[in-house]
């Protein structure tokens, strides 16, 4: 097959490649102008620039030491569950079904060596360490008789910590205000005579000021990213609702939301039932494929 000559010699002129360019930039308005598809699930935003202060790999090595002596000295107290523990199965059974859709939120957590264990003690109480290692405490499990959907908001919840890297953020504006601190103690010091422990102490005060509104925060964002992955597993996004309910009731004399570093459980039942119907569809097309 053969080329018409004046074909060959139109594509050599400058008008032609000025058309070629024309179209290429039209194409790539196009491509920049066409909306981004939407994720579905709960939009929380992007992880706190704070967290960059502190490298991931030390927060992760100490949570490892910190679980490991955890552990040495639960199990000193024979209070560790052993490994056929019913209730230790089925905690590690519900966080086999949490994790693979962990992984999206953090490329960290693919690599994470992520451990559950059960720990005898009234407290009502569970976690979830950076680099994935989860702790609950039979008190939550017994005091709450937990169902297995509400166990999942519990630990998606604890998950979604480690994931967003909330530990991580707060040593990050913990350095940050420590430098701050330290200019600011140092200058007043040398400019007005002020005995630089005072300042210290302002500046320790302001930083309890300045974490607790973040703190409240990180709280609601994991409640919203803990219900997506439970959605997502297969778990009842709505046993989040009862689960705070549960919580109120064994909380009762809590003090008010603004004095605690936690929403309140009205706030925590509000933002649950207000983000289900971004996570009922999830949990809808999870349970089909059961």
């Amino acid at each position: 097959m053969t080329l018409d000559s004046d074909y060959i010699a139109d594509r050599q002129t400058p008008r032609y490649f000025s058309r070629r360019l024309a179209w290429a930039a039209v194409l790539a308005l196009g491509v920049a102008l066409a909306p981004a598809q939407a994720r579905e699930g709960v939009d929380v935003g992007g992880n706190s620039a704070f967290a960059k202060l502190v490298p991931a790999e030390q927060v992760e090595q100490s949570a490892r030491m910190q679980y490991s002596q955890m552990l040495s000295q639960a199990e000193s107290q024979r209070a560790l569950a052993p490994k056929d523990n019913a209730e230790l199965q089925r905690l590690r059974g519900i966080a086999r079904r949490l994790i693979p859709f962990a992984l999206d939120w953090n490329p960290r957590a693919r690599s994470w060596q992520w451990e559950v264990n059960l720990i005898g003690s009234n407290q009502i109480n569970a976690f979830c360490m950076p680099g994935g290692k989860i702790a609950f405490y039979t008190g939550i499990l017994e005091q709450l008789k937990l169902t297995d959907d509400e166990v999942a908001m519990v630990m998606g919840h604890e998950i979604a910590h480690a994931l967003r890297e909330h530990a991580r953020e707060r040593m990050g504006k913990g350095a940050a205000t420590n430098v701050v601190a330290r200019i600011g103690s140092a200058a007043l010091s040398s400019w007005l005579g002020i005995d630089p422990r005072l300042t210290d102490m302002a500046a320790g005060g302001v930083a309890n000021l300045a974490t607790l509104e973040f703190s409240r925060e990180d709280e609601s964002e994991a409640d919203l990213v803990g219900m997506e992955l439970a959605a997502r597993a297969g778990f009842d996004p709505r046993s989040g609702v009862t689960l705070w309910q549960k919580m109120g009731a064994a909380n009762k004399g809590a003090p008010p939301q603004w004095l605690s570093t936690h929403p309140s459980g009205s706030t925590r039942i509000s933002d649950i039932q207000a983000n289900l119907p971004k996570v009922m569809p999830l949990y809808e097309r999870a349970r089909a494929k059961r």
